[in-house]
């Protein structure tokens, strides 16, 4: 299973991403259930460090055209549904793999997610690995990058997911 999803913004384009339901069956099965409810058509990339990563997923705070939508706040939102309990794995965090972002509590992770640019093996076993774009990576290369002094926060018209729908693999 999978996600196919349309980006608009200075990153236009598909990326498609390979979901790990064998390794974060929970989160796996979270985010196929935002998808296929629409909750994530529209959602901003809100948090974006050049070298690092994207994160988008913000159902409340980050959907453009929602009632609730503030820049400000995206990233601060998840969804109706409750938070996971962590999944960790034995993967690693290399380019392209996507990871669930969460609070400080490892059992906080919801709806938003993240891409990496770049490897990022310090996060090894301290955030749940969902899946990996297999492809598409020259438009997560291209999503607006945020202010690196102000943690990625991404200022102005940021790049959004158009739509996100699941696929069967």
């Amino acid at each position: 299973m999978g996600l196919h999803i349309q980006l608009a913004g200075e990153a236009d384009g598909t990326i498609t991403i390979d979901l790990f339901e064998d390794v974060a069956p929970g989160h796996t099965a979270q985010i196929v259930a935002l998808a296929k409810a629409g909750a994530y058509d529209g959602v901003v990339f809100h948090r974006v460090i050049d070298g690092f990563m994207a994160q988008t997923g913000d159902v409340q705070f980050g959907r453009t055209g929602g009632e609730d939508f503030d820049m400000r706040r995206a990233g601060m939102g998840g969804s109706t549904l409750p938070d996971l309990e962590a999944e960790f794995s034995e993967l690693s965090f290399e380019r392209g793999v996507v990871g669930m972002a969460r609070s400080q509590s490892p059992d906080s992770a919801n709806s938003q997610f993240f891409i990496m640019f770049a490897p990022g093996p310090f996060l090894d076993g301290q955030y749940t690995i969902v899946g990996k774009v297999t492809e598409g990576m020259d438009v997560v290369d291209a999503i607006k990058r945020g202010d690196q002094r102000a943690n990625g926060a991404v200022t102005g018209e940021p790049d959004r997911m158009v739509k996100v729908t699941v696929t069967q693999e």
